[in-house]
């Protein structure tokens, strides 16, 4: 689970330059008739044509399926399905999707086989692997991530997706409530004196009694989420550009601001993902911070996805409103 969960970091440094995207024909709602040609130009700069909405639908990367979910469109196949059931239970799997592989290598004959009208891809997938996917069927090609406006790119990826599904106006009712829970969540931290708060996120693994952490810089999705909803990202560790995630260990914890509160999400499906209540629990550095001492620690609750669309967000606001109010 660990290489799975660092398939986003691990791939970043050789995202795919893109360019914006874009339709150059209006919009497809399910109200539209099947046979309007949609036409769009993808994250990669690519044109992609169709006869219709897609209906049959085959995701690569979990971020899409969710966008696919919240867009009431069941895929047909999705990568890693185990592992999308354990990493993202904010936004369930409504059908039971055929596993096509992993999420940085999907099998090819598993794909074929479910004859899809539309293949979801991630820039995080080689471009050897999207150009077979493109023999298959058309492929809608996503980034990922953008440290540069991680929420902007999640939402313009929802309404990519959208268009070539015909939900635009379910992508529009996904807009209309995460921007109403940012202003809740907001609401609820300033009423509670918590506006301006120094926070540290951050996830963690036990790989060979090697304790590595991962720093959720504020180019991070789930940083720009923090300060969008008042708080203020203590950490001064550089992210990477495509995903705002940085590295560390139990020794960098001593340069967070004593009264930080810290906060992180594990997985009690992966025994490896929860150091800071195994491995670390009796580290003596950790013992020491003044945070830990303070009970400012704050274990969010399980399966919401920390690189997924709005509505793992809007999961992740109650969280940490709920854990920093209590």
């Amino acid at each position: 689970m660990r290489r799975l969960l660092l398939t986003a970091a691990a791939t970043t440094a050789a995202a795919l330059a893109l360019a914006a995207c874009g339709t150059t024909e209006p919009t497809a709602d399910k109200s539209e008739k099947k046979s309007e040609a949609i036409t769009l130009t993808d994250s990669t700069g690519a044109k992609l044509k169709l006869d219709g909405p897609a209906t049959k639908v085959v995701a690569t990367e979990w971020n899409e399926v969710e966008s696919l979910i919240t867009l009431g469109v069941d895929p047909v196949g999705v990568a890693d399905v185990k592992g999308y059931k354990t990493w993202d239970t904010a936004v369930p799997l409504k059908n039971e999707p055929k596993d096509i592989g992993t999420r940085g290598e999907p099998s090819m004959d598993t794909v074929a086989s479910l004859s899809p009208d539309l293949i979801v891809a991630s820039s995080d997938l080689p471009p050897a692997a999207v150009k077979q996917l493109r023999k298959i069927a058309p492929v809608l090609g996503i980034k990922s991530a953008d440290a540069s406006d991680q929420v902007g790119q999640m939402l313009e990826n929802l309404d990519l997706i959208a268009k070539a599904t015909g939900t635009t106006d379910k992508a529009k009712s996904a807009h209309t409530n995460f921007e109403a829970k940012v202003a809740e969540g907001k609401k609820a931290l300033t009423d509670a004196g918590l506006d301006g708060t120094d926070f540290a996120f951050a996830d963690g693994y036990v790989t060979s009694n090697q304790v590595s952490l991962r720093p959720y810089t504020s180019g991070s999705l789930i940083g720009a989420v923090n300060e969008q909803i008042g708080l203020k990202n203590a950490w001064k560790i550089k992210g990477d550009a495509a995903y705002g995630l940085g590295t560390t260990d139990v020794e960098g914890l001593t340069a967070l601001p004593k009264d930080v509160r810290f906060a992180y999400i594990g997985n009690d499906g992966d025994k490896g993902s929860t150091p800071f209540t195994g491995a670390l629990a009796k580290n003596a550095v950790w013992k020491s911070l003044p945070f830990v001492k303070a009970d400012k620690v704050h274990r969010l609750p399980d399966g919401i996805w920390m690189f997924g669309g709005p509505q793992s967000m809007e999961a992740y606001i109650d969280a940490v409103v709920d854990a920093l109010t209590k």
